[in-house]
């Protein structure tokens, strides 16, 4: 049921850039665990249902991560729903998520969701200026962001999200020490296989997203590194 533990490597797809068949079959068959379909903006249902049709001609799992509610459809394994813990605008840690499962929540199929703890530090990233998240962190700041997640929340995912930049590979380290329980996804700026390697040594599971769009043969190499 929790198969999304297993997971080492995953590709994040954003419904707003464009992406060639041919781009798409070889992410899909690259042997990475998963595809998360989510972006910070231009995210609609029409753009999300369009991926998601494309993805599903193939065997790889799919999950949407959740950034409005407007995009949220049937057909994805899983649902990944971000509650920015660092951000400064409670809607985005509670606000949203309650006027969500007011609506829905008769509908909902639990087994199906998964909150995640995001802390967001890339300050001039678009997620970090959309979710207001405070960014002037230090590593203690995000080690606890990190115990909060596992130890008062019982989260099942923390997300360390550097959005772009390639992140404090020490504070990955420290962060994979003070979690047990808490499954720890890592994603930010991962743009070759030593970048992939150096970051899945400590994380639980890297997220690469960016360079699909830049360099395809990068990102596939990604894969080969971290599942061997």
């Amino acid at each position: 049921m929790f198969e999304y533990r297993e997971w080492k490597h995953v590709f994040k797809l954003d419904p707003n850039k464009e992406i060639t068949p041919e781009m798409l079959e070889a992410i899909c068959e690259s042997g990475t665990d998963a595809v998360i379909v989510g972006g910070s903006d231009g995210v609609t249902l029409e753009n999300t249902i369009d991926l998601l049709s494309r993805i599903r001609k193939y065997t790889v799992p799919c999950v949407l991560e959740v950034s409005n509610t407007e995009s949220i459809t049937p057909g994805f394994d899983y649902y990944f729903v971000p509650s920015v813990l660092n951000s400064t605008n409670p809607d985005w840690i509670v606000g949203l998520h309650h006027e969500a499962i007011k609506e829905y929540g008769e509908l909902i199929n639990w087994n199906e969701l998964v909150a995640e703890g995001y802390c967001i530090v890339n300050k001039e990233s678009k997620a970090a200026q959309i979710s207001e998240a405070d960014t002037n962190l230090d590593n203690e700041d995000i080690l606890a962001y990190a115990r909060m997640s596992e130890h008062m929340f019982r989260l099942p995912i923390f997300y360390l999200e550097y959005s772009g930049t390639y992140g404090d590979v020490e504070i990955v380290k420290d962060i994979s020490t003070v979690l047990d329980k808490t499954h720890f996804f890592y994603g930010g700026g991962i743009k070759d296989d030593t970048q992939a390697r150096e970051m899945a040594q400590f994380a639980d599971t890297i997220v690469v997203g960016n360079v699909i769009y830049e360099d395809l043969n990068a990102a596939i190499r990604t894969v080969r590194v971290v599942k061997g």
